[in-house]
């Protein structure tokens, strides 16, 4: 059965996710960002009400995904301690400056983060060789790529999402997302085959899930 991450901005949106079916929050903050680290209290708030999986996103500023050695150490150090809070697993994506992936740093966040497994984010639709740089995420040690099929959304990157499942071949989970909702989910679960999908499922002008819109979502998975 496909599964459902929720990326939740908030405490209310983590807890509308798991009332209403998500299998999975994805917890940050900033959305005008695109995500980036929580608070640490936050993440405690969310782990003391949540039973469903709770990943964390690992992103010290918005921007692009090349970092400083000082934000690199941040990163490092925001793993050390959010592992101690029980979390399942982490969510980040580094790349250098031509927009390939920095798989020295990659790697180094994946092996402090293990035992929990870890999600290569939409730095990934950044690329400019996608099946390269898949192969190399894998070598990383990544378990999920969140793509939007290396488009701005999913529905211009429906068809490179059903190259990347192929190639992935169950070697790492594609996880589609990137403006995922129900109105198109049916179309994307048909032509991708991907067995994770990834929404905020916000409708509106808030920064908080719709709960109708994420039983819609799971409707679609479970059929």
């Amino acid at each position: 059965m496909p599964k459902l991450e929720i990326a939740c901005f908030n405490l209310d949106s983590a807890l509308i996710a798991q009332e209403n079916g998500a299998d999975r929050v994805e917890l940050c903050v900033q959305m005008n960002l695109g995500g980036t680290t929580p608070p640490i209290e936050l993440i405690k708030q969310a782990r003391n009400k949540l039973d469903i999986e709770l990943y964390v996103m690992i992103r010290p500023r918005g921007g692009n995904f090349v970092y400083s050695e000082v934000e690199f150490e941040i990163m490092k150090n925001d793993i050390i301690e959010i592992k101690k809070l029980n979390v399942e697993g982490f969510v980040f994506g580094i790349l250098s400056e031509d927009n390939t992936v920095n798989k020295t740093q990659n790697k180094e966040l994946v092996e402090l983060a293990n035992p929990f497994p870890c999600t290569f984010h939409r730095a990934f639709d950044e690329v400019l060789h996608p099946l390269m740089t898949l192969e190399e995420i894998i070598e990383c040690g990544f378990q999920t790529i969140l793509t939007s099929g290396n488009a701005s959304n999913v529905n211009d990157g429906i068809n490179q999402l059903e190259v990347l499942v192929q190639k992935a071949n169950n070697r790492i989970n594609i996880m589609s997302g990137g403006g995922l909702r129900s109105s198109n989910l049916t179309e994307i679960l048909h032509k991708t085959k991907a067995s994770f999908f990834h929404s905020s499922a916000i409708i509106d002008a808030t920064e908080i899930a719709n709960p109708i819109e994420i039983q819609k979502l799971k409707a679609i998975l479970n059929a």
